[in-house]
């Protein structure tokens, strides 16, 4: 795999490459060349040349080729989701249905594409005001290894189609699929300098794209510790910013909920991607009044899910991407065994089997029983853990939903209209899903509160987003 810059596929200045792991095997399947600070910043030196040319043209135009690209990747889904499996570690089915998210945000993108435009008024007294939008120039994006094919698209969709071009650095566990795609969106007809792709690590590369006063709006997903490094580094240059950051959503079951779709909620919730989504359901609060039924029929449905390498048919849940990840969720719950301060349901230690020796793997783990200041209810656990609490009453479960840092995503999980209405109103998070939740389709703003990030993904106001607007008032 080479870098992209300027329309050309090159290795680093430096000459040095990293490897990129398969999580379910250990091996290497590819590598990519270790991108230093002159490599991100000749990526920023083409993307301020390609600039006027691609702003100059009309958005439908420069939509048409997202949209080419998109009907190409769902050509080669299957190819693109093998790839995406052997260096993410989800199961084929999850990396296909990715990629075609993929290809849904670009041509949704294209279908928004015609409404951007500018506003006319004619107020009374003053004459007549048009906003004109025009593209703030080249911006730049940061993404994770744990969806990096639907967090690209989020990034370049808005950006591209409102006439910025871009460089993007992905993540070093995971760069090879963003590096085919932006191979394919180049094929679709994409010039030169719109899009570049610098591979490396988040020290180098990702720094210089948060420190390079020529790129005017950076777009970061990751933790919340990080995102503030990139936020203090972009100060003194005045960037524009989105930054979705970390989550613990809490899940809360009525005891009016459908237990058998609640129970499916958290399954998918909880361990798609191994539970290394941002907005996984992290906690899971449930009402005493079905409590017991729901731990006991959702414990039978844990122990069902199959673990194994995401390549191989039938597999439900594949590894965790990484090492340390691995390692970090081991410990908490080793933590919870040690200490005897609650108890372990179900999963709590690796799966055995041979041809699991040398993978990322854990068993999906419930657990019970444990203290509000636990670190499984007050961190972010990316990986496949779910703590598990009963509660009164909605106001208890609201108020202990909303007694954390985070404020990404939450859902509820009832028939009751009025319940409806006050979670939406009382809960604190950038999005909350009634009888759902993860799935976030690109017409629907994303972002969150509190620690959880500033700016908003998706939607109309992201192409607004990557826009600055200026004011002209007519007096005739």
């Amino acid at each position: 795999m080479k870098m992209l810059i300027d329309g050309e596929w090159c290795g680093s200045v430096s000459g040095k490459v990293f490897p990129v792991h398969n999580p379910a095997t250990g091996e290497v399947v590819d590598q990519a060349p270790l991108g230093v600070e002159d490599d991100l910043r000749a990526a920023v030196e083409a993307a301020g040349e390609a600039f006027s040319d691609w702003a100059a043209k009309e958005p439908r135009v420069r939509a048409k080729i997202l949209f080419s690209a998109a009907e190409e990747v769902r050509r080669r889904n299957t190819e693109l989701g093998a790839l995406l499996t052997a260096e993410q570690g989800k199961p084929i089915r999850e990396a296909v249905d990715e990629i075609n998210g993929f290809a849904n945000i670009l041509e949704y993108y294209y279908a928004l594409s015609a409404g951007l435009q500018g506003e006319f008024m004619d107020i009374r007294g003053y004459g007549r005001a048009t906003v004109i939008r025009r593209p703030l120039g080249t911006c730049g994006a940061i993404i994770p290894w744990n969806m990096p094919a639907i967090i690209m698209g989020w990034k370049i969709g808005a950006a591209l189609t409102a006439g910025n071009t871009m460089v993007l650095k992905p993540a070093r566990t995971a760069p090879l699929t963003c590096m085919r795609l932006a191979e394919i969106l180049e094929e679709a007809g994409l010039p030169p300098g719109v899009l570049n792709v610098v591979t490396g690590s988040g020290e180098t590369v990702g720094r210089e794209i948060a420190r390079n006063p020529a790129i005017r709006k950076v777009s970061f997903t990751g933790a919340v510790e990080t995102g503030r490094e990139v936020a203090m580094d972009a100060a003194p240059a005045m960037k524009h910013l989105t930054l979705e950051l970390g989550g613990s959503d809490p899940m809360i079951v009525c005891g009016d909920a459908d237990i058998p779709a609640a129970i499916e909620g958290v399954i998918r919730g909880r361990f798609y991607n191994c539970g290394q989504v941002c907005t996984a359901v992290k906690r899971l609060y449930i009402f005493d009044s079905i409590a017991d039924e729901f731990i006991r029929r959702l414990k039978t449905r844990v122990e069902r899910i199959v673990v194994g390498n995401g390549i191989d048919r039938g597999v439900d849940m594949g590894p965790m991407n990484n090492r340390e990840g691995l390692e970090r969720i081991a410990g908490l719950v080793d933590a919870v065994r040690e200490r005897g301060e609650g108890e372990i349901v179900s999963g709590g230690q690796a799966p055995r089997g041979e041809a699991l020796r040398d993978g990322n793997f854990y068993l999906p783990t419930l657990l019970t029983g444990l203290p509000d200041d636990s670190p499984l209810f007050t961190e972010e656990v990316f990986g496949p853990v779910l703590p598990i609490a009963a509660v009164r009453d909605l106001d208890e479960a609201i108020e202990r939903a909303n007694s954390s840092r985070y404020g990404l995503g939450a859902s509820v999980w009832t028939r009751n209209p009025d319940v409806i209405a006050r979670a939406a109103e009382d809960v604190e998070a950038g999005i909350v899903w009634v009888n759902q939740h993860l799935r976030i389709p690109p017409e629907v703003p994303f972002g969150g509160t509190k620690a959880s990030g500033i700016g908003r993904e998706n939607g109309s106001r992201a192409l607004e987003d990557y826009t600055e607007g200026k004011a002209v008032l007519v007096r005739l």
